[in-house]
């Protein structure tokens, strides 16, 4: 013979009827619930936080040189232009690196400012979890990156804010500057040697002209039309005089040609790394704002953190729920439970 299971459908009207037969359990468990929450979120057992936040975009350009000295910049390159996904997700991860992050640290002394002992077996861990709950960056829904930091001191957490904003340009320039000189040292290096070589040049071809060769072409031509003049007239001594010009330049002639057409080549070449040379120096040298910022911190005037009315109501409408569930479970089932668990009995002789 089967036993029929009590239904645990309630209607609404049952479940009206329901509350108002409790309401006075109800109503005592939910305000207790309540009045806790609202004790318990208070300073005296959580510090209340407050939040400061920068809002900043990226730069499109990293270059100076390229942004300022190049004669066709493209429009990427434009100092004023607004960085897109790309430089956000640099910007991005550069806040998130431990390279910043350290500096903040050290900079405000978290260690100490958090309550954490430097002695601590987990002190690394707790300080870099302690950082994370506190400070983060995400990307806004306009493309924008957002540094949001909590602290308990509202004035510590505006200057924490801003700080991470400054630090980024210094962060990011003395990473791109460890290549930057080193391209800059070796756009120097080739600079100088170019220089050398045409120094070099230039002194021999000054003693070629010592020795009368000046425009090898030019002297050529006119001292055999000379020549040709003097033997028309058999000037022997003229014809004897011009012949000996003629014997230098034939001795020097070569070597000016090679040396003036090689110094023309070397001159052009180190008009082309001259041009690099003072890009390179440049980047390697200036430093240049990384973002723009559209919003700085300040001190907050209210806390962020706990929103007590939040605690209170999400406490009671849970306590309210788990209440309702508990009566109805013991209503329903309390002859059930009496099988396993004795229960108090009325004067009715019904289970409670």
């Amino acid at each position: 013979m089967s036993v029929s299971q009590p239904s645990t459908e309630i209607k609404p009207a049952s479940a009206i009827g329901f509350i108002i037969k409790w309401r006075k359990v109800i109503t005592i468990t939910c305000l207790a619930a309540g009045f806790l929450a609202w004790l318990l979120s208070s300073s005296l057992f959580i510090a209340p936080r407050y939040r400061s936040t920068v809002i900043m975009y990226p730069a499109a350009t990293n270059s100076i040189s390229k942004a300022l000295l190049s004669e066709n910049p493209s429009p990427d390159q434009d100092l004023l232009q607004f960085g897109e996904d790309a430089q956000t997700e640099q910007m991005l991860q550069i806040l998130n690196s431990g390279r910043l992050r350290d500096r903040i640290i050290s900079k405000y002394n978290l260690a100490d400012h958090y309550g954490i002992s430097q002695g601590s077996r987990l002190y690394h861990t707790r300080l870099y979890k302690e950082y994370e709950q506190n400070i983060s960056f995400k990307r806004t829904e306009y493309m924008a990156v957002k540094i949001s930091v909590l602290d308990k001191d509202p004035q510590m957490a505006a200057d924490i804010a801003n700080s991470i904003a400054s630090l980024l340009d210094s962060v990011k320039n003395d990473m791109q500057k460890e290549r930057a000189m080193e391209g800059f040292r070796i756009v120097e290096e080739e600079y100088n040697k170019l220089q050398a070589e045409i120094r070099s040049m230039e002194d021999s071809l000054t003693e070629i002209r010592k020795k009368g060769v000046h425009d090898y072409e030019t002297q050529a031509e006119m001292i055999n039309q000379q020549l040709a003049i003097e033997i028309a007239h058999g000037n022997q001594s003229g014809i004897k005089a011009l012949e000996s010009k003629l014997d230098i330049l034939a001795q020097y002639g070569g070597a000016y040609v090679s040396l003036r057409d090689a110094l023309e080549h070397e001159k052009k070449q180190l008009s082309y790394v001259k041009a690099r040379y003072d890009e390179a120096k440049i980047d390697a040298q200036q430093i240049i704002p990384q973002k723009f910022i559209v919003q700085n911190a300040y001190k907050a005037e209210q806390k962020a953190y706990p929103v007590r009315w939040l605690v209170v109501v999400t406490t009671i409408i849970s306590t309210f729920l788990i209440t309702v569930l508990v009566i109805v479970a013991i209503d329903r089932w309390g002859d059930e439970l009496s099988k396993y668990v004795k229960l108090p009995e009325n004067k009715a002789g019904r289970h409670q």
